[in-house]
């Protein structure tokens, strides 16, 4: 039964690592690892991040992918095998959510999330679970918002419900053939997400209290780490988001809606 996963000398393949989280994670691990693998769409942005770790211990490798589509799992698994690596470490970082009621989303905005924030989370870590040497560690980023039904970020929160209970889940599952599987659960944190949220036509949603739970990715990631080395299922970054995770999971689900309703109709 694993301890935990420890990350000098790691092999970690990082999606979304173009900027935000994923970067961040690049940069706390870089004077660790091994090697890494940056995930992600675009190129140029990964070629930067890649160019701020020149001089760190790791290896920096760059795999141009895009994990919402269907090839974009199989791409990854391509890259690896070409490049003769065997990971020890998956940070499934990659995500994004949409603002606004589900009613009035896009449907291709909508398919895109479920498509990035469960089915390509799931198949990666299905896909590169037998390539992984062991001892292994998988760390999924979920969200604060996985605690609860959230209007007007619905499809988002239920993606992140899925990614917390799919990696407790494997937290105890994979533990007899020494993988640690670790669950990260940040409130809203300083990066691109809410930009890419955000619809065309300005769409927002109800942001009040958040300045409360807000911290810096340094954190975020820093905390998600020590958690994944000390072999803890799942972790809320911050005091304040930590006490918020406990609330919200104990809060009857009833009152949970009542407060909800008064909070949408305060907008």
């Amino acid at each position: 039964m694993p301890t935990g996963f420890p990350l000098d000398q790691c092999r970690a393949v990082i999606t979304g690592a173009s900027s935000g989280l994923g970067a961040e994670f690049a940069r706390q691990l870089a004077p660790h690892a091994q090697t890494l693998v940056l995930v992600a769409r675009r190129a140029e942005a990964l070629e930067a991040v890649k160019a701020e770790l020149v001089g760190k211990q790791a290896q920096v490798l760059c795999c141009v992918a895009d994990l919402a589509t269907d090839a974009g799992c199989t791409t990854v698994s391509d890259f690896l095998s070409a490049n003769g690596l065997k990971p020890t470490l998956l940070i499934n970082n990659a995500g994004m959510g949409d603002y606004g009621s589900f009613a009035s989303s896009s449907a291709e905005k909508t398919r895109t999330q479920i498509d990035l924030n469960i089915t390509a989370l799931t198949m990666l870590t299905h896909e590169l679970l037998p390539q992984m040497d062991r001892p292994a560690g998988i760390l999924n980023v979920s969200s604060l918002a996985s605690t609860l039904p959230m209007p007007e970020l619905a499809v988002y929160a239920a993606s992140k419900s899925y990614v917390t209970s799919f990696s407790e889940a494997l937290a105890i599952e994979l533990a007899p053939e020494n993988i640690t599987v670790s669950c990260v659960c940040p409130g809203p944190t300083p990066t691109n997400f809410s930009k890419t949220a955000k619809r065309s036509d300005g769409t927002d949603t109800n942001r009040d209290g958040q300045g409360l739970l807000r911290i810096p990715p340094a954190q975020v990631v820093r905390e998600a780490l020590a958690a994944l080395k000390n072999g803890q299922a799942c972790i809320f970054p911050g005091m304040g988001v930590s006490i918020a995770g406990r609330v919200f999971r104990l809060l009857p689900r009833r009152l949970m809606r009542v407060l909800l309703r008064r909070r949408a109709r305060s907008k």
